[in-house]
């Protein structure tokens, strides 16, 4: 007897339908083909355990399985419950006619009880799309699918449950989620806020500029100076994300296993720390079985990286394709999988190994030559890329005793979204152009246009700082996010001025 039932694989942050076919003969024999890994191989005898444990057996006869497309890979413990449910009414032992309406994931432990899986959001979205009657999930993923609107997810906590089901003897409960109240309720979920900050004004002025206009920053400045305090509350002042975006973000993180028993939809944007240690590939994404990297899981958001010079000058490299792209390709010999990486890059380090250059107190004990050679750490191409430098300086004990608050999250939030506004209306007819950041050299000679007066400034900048051709452009940029939070049409010397003292760490003016 052939019975099918059907599940998905993942690539890259969507799905793929699978068909389990599976087959009843004569004879005594298991045969699981379609290129599954070990831990598909390994299914039998965690549904065999399973299935002798709620009072079923394993059949024997001649049970061949295919798992269609048999040219696509399919890796994970996700098809037991499938597998088992389809060697189940292949043997008869229960009775259904409707198994083949549903998609079906889920990894059995030997108890029969069903564990959590990953990428469950891209599964639902793929079982919608192919119109089956419904979805059986874990327990503990079904918040999560259940974001996914027009189909009907049910949460199983054991196969015992999923066996009475489709023999009508009991119903698994269906979850239903308003993804657009889920959504706008926790929009505001900050942990951190800009009114926590003591003094430290224009990196605060720096970072809005950041926010308003999508641009890469790095701080540099001695050890307690405040640059991870100012990381961390730079997403609450970035506008919020919409629908679409939430959705894509949560995709990447379902993939990634991140997602927990009660998390569903992503509101707020992501923030990534990871250490300096990390690989490269373990930044950008890939492995033998490619998964998304630290890039990818800031997505939509924040990736901050402290103590920049620590990084191996690898993983350093490998970012400055993405940061151009905003989408990262992983290439393997029989596949390609693209993973989108549009995030803004906050990075911070200190001027010196010692930390004190340029310390109004402290005295730099670096010999000769460290500053330079300390900096050298990072490469001039990624610098470039960076287009906000900015000095944090110790905060002096008369702000940091002051008991009022500083301004809010809320209040610079204002601001940032006024001029993202400008922005989308600017760009309303671009494809995949949202801010500033994004302009190529088309959009900078069509939308940043100065006077003659503006151009000797930056022709004199250019000759003083001996700055590139990407750091000119960089200066554009954030000249007309400047004049986009004053609503300002046009760019003005003043704008232009402030935008060129953000390129103060350029080679040729940093640690003479």
């Amino acid at each position: 007897m052939l019975v099918k039932t059907y599940g998905a694989t993942l690539h890259g942050i969507d799905a793929i339908k699978i068909t389990m076919e599976v087959n009843m003969a004569i004879g005594v024999n298991y045969n699981l083909v379609g290129l599954p890994d070990n831990a598909v191989k390994e299914s039998r005898q965690r549904i065999e355990a399973a299935l002798e444990n709620i009072g079923y057996k394993w059949p024997g006869k001649k049970i061949t399985i295919n798992m269609a497309p048999a040219d696509i890979r399919k890796e994970g413990s996700s098809y037991d419950l499938p597998i088992a449910m389809g060697i189940l009414a292949a043997s008869e032992q229960i009775q259904s006619t409707d198994i083949e309406d549903y998609m079906i994931m889920g990894e059995l432990s030997l108890d029969g009880s069903i564990m959590p899986i990953k990428g469950t959001l891209p599964i639902a979205i793929e079982a919608r799309k192919n119109g089956f009657k419904g979805l059986i999930v874990p327990m503990d993923n079904a918040n999560e699918a259940a974001i996914v609107n027009n189909l009907n997810v049910h949460g199983a906590n054991t196969i015992k449950e999923v066996i009475d089901f489709f023999e009508g003897n009991h119903e698994l409960p269906i979850f239903h989620l308003n993804t657009r109240e889920e959504f706008f309720s926790r929009l505001e979920d900050y942990e951190f806020d800009f009114e926590d900050v003591k003094g430290q004004e224009n990196i605060k002025r720096a970072l809005e500029i950041a926010a308003a206009g999508g641009h890469n920053v790095i701080m540099i400045g001695p050890p307690g100076a405040g640059k991870t305090m100012l990381a961390k509350r730079l997403p609450s002042i970035l506008p919020p994300l919409n629908l679409h975006e939430a959705l894509e973000t949560t995709k990447i993180h379902s993939v990634s296993g991140l997602m927990g028993a009660k998390d569903s939809l992503i509101s707020v944007r992501p923030f990534r720390a990871p250490h300096h240690t990390i690989s490269d590939v373990a930044l950008v994404g890939g492995g033998t079985y490619p998964q998304p990297g630290e890039i990818s899981l800031a997505h939509n958001g924040v990736l901050f990286l402290d103590e920049l010079p620590e990084f191996k000058r690898t993983v350093l490299e490998v970012m400055r394709q993405p940061i151009e792209n905003r989408m990262i390709t992983i290439s393997r010999a029989k596949f390609t999988v693209d993973y989108p990486a549009s995030f803004m890059l906050i990075a911070a380090m200190n001027p010196c190994p010692c930390g004190y250059y340029n310390h109004p107190e402290k005295a730099c004990v670096c010999a000769a030559g460290m500053v330079r050679k300390y900096l050298n750490k990072i490469s001039g191409p990624l610098l470039d890329r960076i287009d906000i430098h900015i000095e944090v300086t110790p905060v002096p004990f008369s702000e940091l005793s002051k008991i009022q608050k500083s301004e809010s999250s809320n209040s610079v939030r204002e601001r940032v979204i006024k001029a993202r506004q400008i922005q989308q209306e600017r760009f309303a007819e671009e494809k995949g152009i949202y801010n500033n950041a994004h302009m190529s050299t088309k959009l900078l000679n069509k939308y940043c246009d100065v006077s003659a007066e503006g151009r000797e400034l930056l022709k004199n900048a250019m000759e003083r700082l001996g700055l590139s051709a990407r750091a000119y452009d960089r200066i554009l940029k954030v000249a007309r996010t400047i004049a986009d939070l004053e609503a300002s049409p046009n760019i003005s010397n003043e704008h232009l001025a402030e935008a060129i003292n953000y390129r103060s760490l350029d080679r040729d003016s940093w640690g003479d």
